[in-house]
């Protein structure tokens, strides 16, 4: 079971956003991860609970941020309800999208368990509802991966496989690459792996 931190930063002009601190283990429905998130200054400012079945799919999503909440699962496509700091209205939203995203790594391991890539795979197109701080938004978005290559490094807990992703934005066509070892963020535009105290896990295969 994962337990480490990421830093979390603007990719463009790198200014600092929080702290990640994660922990996150393969289960007998598929795969969770659970985080705490803190602002620069160390106070609490929101949390990540992503359960995903074997198939990759969010079984249970639910997002805390600046006291808006968003409970969310994959329902005729995806669907959620999103809360308002008072506690008094509450807004439902279905969109026929493949998945959520967000600024938390988790959404990146969960978008790589969905699509199953392999290095021979064509650019595959997802379609996910990411929610964006610090009012946990909704948008959909349009997105291509591509798994470029899959590598092997030598650690002192023996060999680490990353898989190297090409992510292309849809709408803009802007382009990044995403390292990822099992179901760790090794490094992404606006993440960084900042400690890890155990190796990433390994995914069993899913089934077909």
């Amino acid at each position: 079971m994962p337990r480490g931190r990421y830093s979390l930063h603007d990719p463009h002009d790198h200014t600092p956003l929080a702290e990640e601190h994660f922990h996150c283990a393969p289960g007998p429905s598929g795969w969770r991860y659970v985080s705490q998130l803190t602002t620069p200054a160390g106070d609490h400012s929101g949390s990540v609970d992503l359960t995903l079945d074997e198939l990759g799919r969010p079984i249970r999503l639910e997002l805390h941020a600046a006291s808006w909440q968003v409970r969310g699962a994959a329902l005729d496509g995806v669907t959620w309800v999103r809360t308002d700091p008072t506690g008094t209205q509450a807004t439902e939203g279905n969109v026929r999208a493949h998945a959520f995203t967000g600024t938390s790594p988790a959404f990146l391991i969960a978008t790589t368990r969905l699509l199953r890539l392999t290095p021979s795979s064509s650019a595959t197109r997802v379609r996910l509802v990411a929610f964006t701080d610090p009012v946990l938004a909704p948008r959909t978005v349009d997105q291509s991966w591509t798994l470029l290559k899959i590598e092997a490094h030598a650690t002192d807990n023996g060999p680490l496989t990353v898989e190297e992703y090409q992510v292309t934005a849809l709408d803009t066509g802007e382009q990044h690459v995403v390292h990822i070892a099992g179901d760790v963020v090794l490094a992404a535009p606006g993440i960084e792996l900042e400690d890890l105290d155990s190796p990433p896990s390994e995914f069993r295969s899913p089934p077909d």
